[in-house]
C-alpha cells in the first residue's frame, strides 16, 4: 500500500509552494517522500526537485504549437495525453515503492469539475493500492469577497463529488489574509461554512450582485443542501499549521503516523533556529 496526497486548486492558490513546503516538512520528521509533478506549466521551474515530471512525457508549448491550442486547451490536451499513456506514469511510480507520494496537479479547475482525464488517472492509481487524499487549496483572500467565497464553495463541492477521493479543503496563505482588509465575519465563519443567509444578505446589499438575488439564493441553498464542505487553514511557513493539516490528511487516507507527539518534538529540533518551513516565492 502506498499513501499520498493529490494537490489541486485554482491558479495562484499555492499548490507548488505547498508541495515544496510539505516535502521539507516531511524531511524534518523522517517521512520518505517523493513529489510528482503533473503540471506541465511548471516547466522545470517548480520549487522542488520532482521524482517524476510530466514534462519528460510531453511539452505543453509544443502541444500548443502543433495543435493550435490556447493555454487551457493545451493543458487539457497534456492531461488527456497522460491519461492515454498512463503506463508511462505507472512504470515510474513503481520505482518509488515505500515513499509517501505528493502529486502536484495543474490549476485548470475544469479538470476537477467535469473533465474526466484526471479522474481516470486517479482511478488507475487507486487500483494499484494507492490510498490518496485530495487536498484542495483555495486562496484565503476569497473570504474577503462574498461572491468569490460562494464560488470557492461551489468549486470545492463540485471537485469533491467529481474526483471521488477522501477530500480536505484548505484555505492557503492565511498568514497574509489581513493584507486584503477586514473580513465581514470571523474566520471561523468561513472555515466552518456558517449560516449562508448572512452571506446572502451581503450579496443582496452589493450593487454588483444584487441583480442576481434569485440566483444567489439558489446557490446558497445548494451549498446548504450538501453540507460536506469545511476548510482548514494553512500558513506554509508555520510548522504548527503544516502539522495540523498533515494530521487531517493522514486521518483521511488512513496513513498511520507512528507518533505525532514524538514527530512534533523532532520537528521542533529540526527547525530550531530556522523558524519553520522555509520560503514562499512571490
Amino acid at each position: 500500500t502506498v499513501f499520498g496526497q493529490v494537490v489541486v486548486g485554482p491558479p495562484g492558490s499555492g499548490k507548488s509552494t505547498y508541495c515544496a513546503g510539505l516535502k521539507q516538512f516531511f524531511g524534518l520528521v523522517n517521512r520518505d517522500v517523493a513529489v510528482i509533478n503533473l503540471d506541465p506549466a511548471n516547466d522545470r521551474r517548480a520549487p522542488y526537485d520532482p521524482a517524476v515530471d510530466i514534462n519528460d512525457l510531453i511539452d505543453v508549448e509544443v502541444a500548443a504549437e502543433q495543435h493550435g491550442l490556447g493555454p487551457n486547451g493545451s493543458m487539457i490536451y497534456c492531461m488527456e495525453y497522460l491519461d492515454k499513456n498512463i503506463d508511462w506514469l505507472v512504470d515510474r511510480l513503481s520505482l518509488l515503492q515505500g515513499k509517501y507520494l505528493i502529486f502536484d496537479l495543474p490549476g485548470q479547475v475544469e479538470l476537477y469539475t467535469h473533465h474526466n482525464a484526471v479522474k481516470n488517472i486517479l482511478e488507475v492509481l487507486q487500483k494499484l493500492d494507492m490510498r490518496l487524499t485530495c487536498v484542495n487549496l483555495i486562496d484565503s483572500h476569497y473570504c474577503t469577497d462574498p461572491s468569490k467565497y460562494v464560488s470557492a464553495l461551489l468549486l470545492s463541492l463540485t471537485t469533491m463529488l467529481h474526483i471521488e477521493l477522501p477530500h480536505v479543503n484548505v484555505l492557503s496563505k492565511i498568514d497574509i489574509l489581513e493584507n486584503y482588509g477586514e473580513l465581514p465575519f470571523s474566520l471561523e465563519f468561513f472555515t466552518d461554512v456558517g449560516d449562508m443567509r448572512y452571506l446572502l444578505d451581503l450579496l443582496d446589499a452589493d450593487p454588483a450582485t444584487r441583480r442576481m438575488s434569485t440566483l444567489n439564493a439558489k446557490l446558497c441553498e445548494l451549498v446548504e443542501d450538501f453540507p460536506y464542505t469545511r476548510f482548514y487553514t494553512l500558513n506554509i511557513e508555520d510548522k504548527d499549521s503544516v502539522l495540523a493539516v498533515v494530521k487531517v490528511v493522514d486521518k483521511a487516507n488512513g496513513y498511520i503516523f507512528a507518533d505525532l507527539d514524538a514527530a512534533r518534538a523532532q520537528l521542533e529540533r529540526g527547525v530550531q533556529g530556522r523558524g519553520g518551513v522555509q520560503g514562499r516565492p512571490a
